[in-house]
């Protein structure tokens, strides 16, 4: 289990990093990344309906209401849904298309985790969330 301390660590890297020059970020990633800052706000302030509209129409399909979105969220994703502190990492472009963001989160538990948002562009040009991958700890993807 980590602590904050190791959280504080993982986010102070992820800063250090983003002060040395690196390629610069494109237009699809800054959109997607709104997206997934936007979907993490709406969780926090309770505006599911908000939240559940930045799901991609394949998530959509899985979890066809609200009510079953939430409940997915609520028993495997409660970080994503509760969480403290987060900060992006890495942004990779997939062969498909999609993004995968890189986000690191202190869950409600106190814990560490990262998530990797997948992200896909819709036919009208915008962002979606495709899915979403955790694990316990803040490392970087691999």
């Amino acid at each position: 289990m980590q602590s904050r301390s190791g959280f504080a660590l993982a986010l102070m890297a992820a800063l250090a990093i983003s002060t040395f020059p690196a390629k610069a970020q494109s237009a699809d990633e800054q959109q997607a990344q709104d997206v997934v800052t936007r979907q993490l706000e709406a969780f926090l302030s309770g505006d599911f309906e908000q939240a559940y509209s930045y799901a991609s129409p394949d998530i959509r399909k899985i979890f066809p209401t609200l009510d079953r979105f939430m409940a997915m969220v609520q028993t495997g994703y409660l970080p994503v849904l509760r969480p403290g502190n987060y900060a992006f990492g890495r942004v990779e472009r997939l062969a498909d298309g999609r993004l995968v963001w890189e986000v690191m989160i202190n869950g409600p538990d106190g814990s560490d985790y990262t998530a990797a948002y997948f992200m896909e562009m819709q036919p009208d040009g915008s962002w979606k969330v495709d899915a979403v991958t955790m694990r316990r700890g803040a490392a970087g993807m691999t």
